[in-house]
């Protein structure tokens, strides 16, 4: 497989600070879901069309370091890598960095639903095929029969 990482960047505006001036914890999340998003438009997948090809990935779980401060008026790189592709989930590693500093590492695993059944359901072949082909070197196909999350 090939591995191929993905940039996105975003200047942290003022309404995404704290009273210190610093990028609002939460926000970290916001960026991550955003440079989810631009990761899927860039591998040809805009979600309108995710949706519609019953593709509809929700956070099961997800982990956040914090490294450094990102401060107002930053430019914050986030590069996102797939890590894992299973039968019905992924999961995406994205590294924050300011000018090259690194400032939070976030993991986090992704589950393709089905909203009204309230289930998940296979990632679509061609997304899954996709995800593996541009995912880490380490990233594996499932291996089981049955659910894999």
């Amino acid at each position: 497989m090939s591995s191929k990482a993905f940039t996105h960047t975003i200047r942290v505006r003022y309404s995404e600070t704290d009273p210190q001036k610093f990028l609002f914890n939460a926000r970290y999340l916001d960026y991550a879901d955003v440079a989810m998003t631009e990761f899927f438009r860039d591998l040809g997948w805009p979600y309108p069309q995710m949706l519609a090809s019953r593709f509809d990935p929700s956070v099961v779980q997800t982990s956040l370091e914090f490294i450094h401060p990102v401060r107002l008026d930053d430019l914050v790189d986030i590069e996102v890598t797939c890590t894992h592709v299973g039968r019905s989930s992924f999961q995406l590693a994205f590294s924050y960095s300011v000018s090259a500093r690194p400032v939070c590492l976030v993991t986090s695993v992704y589950v393709n639903v089905d909203a009204d059944a309230e289930a998940s359901r296979p990632i679509p072949a061609g997304i899954a095929t996709l995800l593996r082909s541009v995912a880490a070197s380490d990233a594996q196909e499932p291996t089981t029969v049955g659910v894999n999350p």
